[in-house]
């Protein structure tokens, strides 16, 4: 039997970008059900018991996961590497689509219809900067700036949002209908990562 056009395909999202593991699940029917628990660290420890506990109460197992959705940064380097290898794990394991969905478009998804501004801090007096002419839609892509320059960019008719927190059941809503060629599941930095790993020319060579 084919399955009813009106259904949304079941999908889960993964944020683990800010210190605050978060999970969604758009059931078919299109209500979704939330599992937010604040963690600065030790996501990696607790994901899968907490995804085992969302799709339990949902009535649901892995198997019925059509599509998984992941925030990609900017955020926080260890963060974003335990939620997109879970994403592309469960991906391959269900061979189903993974979007990777940058941080400050998700986060613009809880704004107002209307232009808003997303502004978050990124340390040393500086500030990732994105604005959107309405939720999901941005206007030139995301920046680094001084703080003050970025502040000096929001224009006065915007909504400016400057919680690091998105709206996970939002990102889920919207991954749904995404197009998964336009968000693939990679790391979105703006600044280049603190953490790189080593290379040959990096790495101390034993002189015998």
């Amino acid at each position: 039997m084919a399955k009813d056009t009106m259904t949304q395909p079941i999908t889960l999202a993964i944020d683990t970008a800010a210190p605050r593991l978060q999970l969604a699940l758009l059931r078919a029917d299109g209500t979704v059900d939330c599992l937010v628990e604040d963690i600065a660290k030790g996501h990696a420890e607790i994901f899968f018991d907490r995804l085992a506990t969302l799709l339990a109460r949902n009535g649901l197992g892995y198997d019925a996961i059509e599509r998984v959705a992941v925030t990609t940064g900017p955020g926080s380097f260890t963060g974003l590497r335990i939620g997109l290898s879970a994403a592309r794990g469960l991906g391959v394991a269900r061979k189903v689509p993974v979007l990777g969905i940058p941080s400050l478009l998700a986060i613009s998804l809880a704004a107002p219809q209307g232009p808003s501004v997303v502004l978050i801090d990124a340390r040393r007096d500086e500030a990732y900067l994105e604005l959107f002419t309405a939720p999901g839609r941005t206007q030139g892509g995301p920046r680094l700036l001084s703080m003050a320059a970025a502040r000096a960019a929001v224009p006065t008719d915007a909504t400016l949002i400057e919680s690091p927190f998105v709206d996970i059941g939002a990102v889920a809503r919207f991954a749904s209908v995404a197009d998964p060629r336009d968000y693939p599941p990679h790391a979105s930095y703006v600044r280049d990562a603190d953490a790189k790993p080593q290379d040959a020319a990096r790495i101390p060579r034993r002189v015998s």
